[in-house]
């Protein structure tokens, strides 16, 4: 079967420590799509949004364990959630526990042991977001700015600065639509482009390779590997996790 071109949006429900702390920066370096869910009583909402995720459950806090084996049957047997693939995470090793929500219940994605540690941990959900081919065929995560005033760009050219607004975003490139077009042309190299992302400032080199829609922009800027620094690609990065989870908080 053809992998699905976007991929697949994973989410966490009442996401353990180790998850939040430490195995989300694993997830956003990877370009999964990851999202946390604080309360369960709120989750067919996103769901819906997103019928053709991935959903972790935190079966140790937040419900008592087997009104947790209810929740997770109901998003099983529930038509507009049927499609989500659910795994569980506990701190509990205890095996018959795990049988009865990979047998009985069904889960798709697994009963995972935290206790393994961190790395090995790390490793199983990452197989499992493999074999559920979680990133699809793309190879970045886009995230869609045009109804945002949180990202901005500013390019330093020979005649002066070029600011403009960005329109989507990547680990890759992104598009923008500027206010001054002179010197920033199809095929122009910029060393020097300043990113304003939320609060943050990302100094990035790129090439505009083409524009969007109509001939004079918006402009697509693809980053220059070789002059970015691993530090500005993590900022993206984490402007693109924080850009996911907003819309969630919102749904």
């Amino acid at each position: 079967m053809e992998k699905p071109m976007q991929g697949k949006r994973v989410f966490f429900l009442h996401p353990h420590s180790v998850i939040q702390d430490e195995m989300l920066q694993l997830f956003i370096a990877a370009e999964v799509n990851v999202s946390l869910i604080w309360d369960h009583a709120k989750t067919l909402r996103v769901l819906r949004k997103f019928p053709d995720s991935l959903l972790f459950v935190n079966i140790d806090e937040g419900l008592e364990e087997s009104k947790w084996e209810l929740f997770i049957s109901s998003l099983m047997k529930h038509e507009p959630t049927k499609n989500v693939r659910i795994g569980v995470l506990s701190y509990n090793e205890d095996f018959e526990l795990a049988q009865k929500y990979l047998v009985d219940v069904g889960v798709q994605c697994g009963f995972i042991v935290l206790k393994l540690g961190l790395k090995e941990s790390a490793k199983i959900l990452m197989k499992t977001l493999d074999a559920n081919e979680v990133r699809g065929r793309r190879a970045h995560i886009r995230v869609n700015c045009r109804e945002s005033d949180r990202a901005t760009c500013n390019f330093k050219l020979k005649g002066g600065y070029v600011s403009g607004k960005i329109l989507d975003i990547s680990s890759a490139g992104f598009a923008c639509l500027c206010e001054e077009i002179a010197g920033l042309k199809v095929g122009t190299s910029v060393n020097d482009i300043q990113l304003k992302l939320g609060s943050v400032l990302c100094l990035v080199s790129g090439k505009v390779l083409g524009t969007q829609e109509r001939s004079n922009g918006p402009f697509v800027v693809m980053f220059d590997f070789s002059r970015v620094s691993t530090r500005e690609r993590q900022k993206i990065l984490q402007f693109v996790y924080q850009h996911n989870q907003r819309e969630i908080d919102e749904i």
